[in-house]
């Protein structure tokens, strides 16, 4: 739905994204398998949280394509909250799923447990009509300082530091809060969770480095995006709020991988020789036998 959003995808991976908005009752092309991320916002701990109630609860429009298209595997993502807060409505969408005749298997992942040097829970779901099997975790940690750490105790180009009345809040914030640390980046450990929120927003929240001097900045879109794993070649498109926006809102991309690999290892299992996929901003089919796209 985000112009930039598409011009990013098509400016670095294969295949077409399409501008377009779904709703119910939507004319989908054929694919065997169907991922999505409907709109978090409803459930997210962040937000109103009004979940059904939310007009941008994207779930009926999820469960609207699976019942049109009915695909072989689907997945789709959301915030942890969903199991927790609303699994109430967690587990009607589970069961409306499964009276489409699939079985349902659904696990919160930490993408720090696979290779993402971030904190990041949230909720997978999986439809399919055979075994599915989520990644195992690893058994090391990314820390910033790997991710970072050539960037982290500089002043890089278009860089914002924080001003001493920014400073003043921050220190009143987290001194209310009990915050044993503040909340800066640290090179040993894993980042907390990167959101649009806490990269574009000049908030308390912000993520933010401390430099040798004393003076915090707050980090710039190629560190935010390396936080999320993505690769230094892949560029982004749109003004910088835009660009923090798509990284905060992002399935770490190491992640990503891990699960679409098990999706397609399902896939597999169905005994069809090709994989057609179609994602939340993606209506073009593929022929090729290991095409799935997150």
């Amino acid at each position: 739905m985000e112009p930039a959003i598409v011009d990013t995808y098509n400016h670095n991976l294969e295949g077409g994204c399409d501008l377009v908005k779904l709703e119910v009752g939507f004319d989908y092309p054929d694919a065997d398998i169907v991922i999505g991320g409907p709109p978090c916002q409803p459930f997210s701990v962040r937000g109103k949280q009004q979940g059904i109630l939310d007009s941008r609860d994207g779930f009926p429009i999820f469960i609207d394509a699976v019942r049109r298209i009915k695909p072989k595997v689907f997945l789709f993502e959301n915030v942890r909250n969903l199991a927790f807060s609303h699994r109430w409505y967690l587990d009607l969408i589970v069961d409306s799923l499964k009276a489409l005749g699939y079985i349902v298997d659904f696990q919160c992942l930490n993408a720090v447990d696979y290779g993402v040097p971030q904190n990041r829970e949230r909720i997978f779901v999986v439809g399919h009509k055979s075994t599915f099997r989520f990644p195992d975790k690893e058994l090391s940690k990314v820390t910033v300082g790997e991710a970072i750490g050539d960037t982290m105790n500089k002043v890089v180009e278009g860089c914002h530091f924080l001003t001493p009345s920014q400073d003043k809040y921050i220190a009143e914030y987290e001194k209310k809060s009990a915050c044993i640390n503040p909340r800066d980046l640290y090179p040993d450990r894993p980042a907390r969770t990167i959101t649009c929120r806490n990269l574009a927003g000049a908030t308390s929240d912000m993520q933010r480095v401390r430099l040798p001097d004393g003076r915090r900045r707050r980090i710039v879109q190629r560190e935010a995006a390396r936080l999320q794993s993505f690769p230094d070649w892949f560029e982004f498109c749109g003004n910088e709020s835009q660009q923090f926006n798509q990284i905060g809102n992002a399935v770490p991309p190491l992640l990503a991988y891990k699960l679409a690999i098990a999706v397609k290892d399902t896939f597999r299992r169905t005994g069809a020789d090709r994989s057609e996929t179609i994602s939340a901003s993606r209506y073009q089919n593929q022929t090729t036998s290991n095409a799935v796209c997150l």
